[in-house]
């Protein structure tokens, strides 16, 4: 639970920058923001922690089945 609520927080902090994601802490990947992936227009299907696409179209975009996801509240504000 902690975890998710500093992957939230980070993830807010840097769409408020205008950022395009975050470093995660853990795995130190770089973490796409929704903002970001909004305005790319489509999804990818690569799985995104903060895909702002829904289901459906993820599912048709290939995303893995077993990829977390973010809930709304937890990706905040976003583009699109």
């Amino acid at each position: 639970m902690r975890e998710t609520k500093l992957i939230v927080q980070l993830h807010k902090a840097a769409q408020r920058r205008g950022d395009k994601g975050y470093m995660d802490p853990h795995t130190g990947f770089f973490v796409l923001t929704a903002a970001y992936l909004s305005d790319r227009g489509h999804c990818c299907g690569a799985g995104c922690r903060h895909c702002p696409y829904p289901a459906e179209e993820q599912k048709e975009a290939g995303r893995p089945a077993d990829a977390p996801v973010m809930n709304e509240e937890q990706n905040g504000e976003h583009h699109g």
